[in-house]
């Protein structure tokens, strides 16, 4: 009546770290159907920046141009090596065609990066608020949101 199974018992189970199943990039509600904000919290993994690209894809999908909000809150770096060169290629040429403002907000500013890895003549329209700027951030891409980031 009962199958045997390969049960591995609590003691002998690994320990599971809850704080890594948290979400590095998280989405933030605003009033702008149009408008991309999110949460970068912590270390962002190459399957974290994978998700984030996927997330933007969609929104893509949706709007033809969109402005995005990058809301860092204890910003621990990227694994930028473990992204594949494809995928970046690919992000950086779709944000060209769909990005107007990004507003990025809080520390590190990683904007002139960004503008950096674009061309000279990119359309994006890049501004950094220091975290204490935040409200100026989303008043420069007219809305609020809807709950505190």
């Amino acid at each position: 009546m009962f199958q045997k199974t390969n049960a591995i018992s609590q003691k002998e189970a690994p320990a599971v770290n809850f704080l890594q199943s948290v979400p590095a990039i998280r989405r933030i509600d605003t009033g702008r159907d149009d408008l991309f904000a999110i949460d970068v919290v912590g270390h962002v993994s190459a399957a974290d920046a994978e998700n984030l690209f996927g997330l933007l894809e969609a929104a893509y999908a949706l709007h033809q141009r969109i402005d995005v909000a990058v809301h860092m809150v204890d910003h621990d770096g990227v694994d930028w090596t473990d992204i594949s060169d494809e995928t970046l290629k690919q992000g950086a040429v779709h944000a060209l065609e769909h990005i107007g403002r990004c507003a990025a907000i809080g520390t590190p500013d990683w904007t002139p990066d960004a503008r950096h890895a674009l061309p000279a003549l990119s359309p994006i329209e890049f501004r950094h608020f220091k975290a204490e700027d935040e409200d100026e951030a989303w008043k420069w891409l007219g809305v609020q949101p809807l709950s505190a980031p």
